[in-house]
């Protein structure tokens, strides 16, 4: 019986405290995990949007580039600043990462360090890497979402 009661008030606990951080946050993220649900993993790993912006078939806001790793503003910002830094080569995911790979992921967290810097974060950013589908990840291109420009909320999800 006590099990039962501590279920329901803690449900009622959780539905108060998400009305009070905003019902909307809640309702972007269940939007971003029903697209992470449905997508699917590209035949080839080049076939991504993201591999189309890399080799510039389709339009960006493109805020840094080099030789290994491009970074660029999300179409769908879910804060004042919020780019995507990826890297050109195509990794899939975080679980498709090996030892070889160990430069380069350095190198993506100090683009994003720097080019957080370069965007103004100067009172603190996120990192963010969503890996799988309950990790919400909706493309199949290894990403690191920086946002900032605000008061970040915690837990994130």
């Amino acid at each position: 019986m006590f099990g039962q009661r501590y279920k329901v008030f803690n449900s009622f606990l959780n539905n108060i405290l998400t009305q009070q951080r905003g019902g909307l946050s809640f309702a972007k993220m269940s939007d971003e995990a029903t697209k992470a649900q449905t997508a699917a993993p590209p035949r080839e790993p080049t076939d991504t949007i993201f591999g189309k912006i890399i080799r510039k078939e389709i339009p960006a806001n493109i805020i840094y580039e080099d030789n290994e790793v491009l970074a660029f503003k999300d179409v769908a910002p879910q804060a004042p600043t919020h780019f995507l830094v990826i890297p050109k080569e195509p990794i899939p995911s975080m679980d498709n990462c090996e030892a070889k790979n160990e430069a380069l992921l350095g190198k993506l967290m100090l683009t994003a360090k720097n080019v957080a810097k370069e965007q103004g974060l100067a009172d603190g950013y996120r990192i963010v890497v969503n890996n799988g589908r309950h990790g919400c990840q909706s493309v199949f291109h290894l990403h690191l979402h920086v946002l900032g420009g605000r008061q970040l909320g915690w837990p994130p999800g």
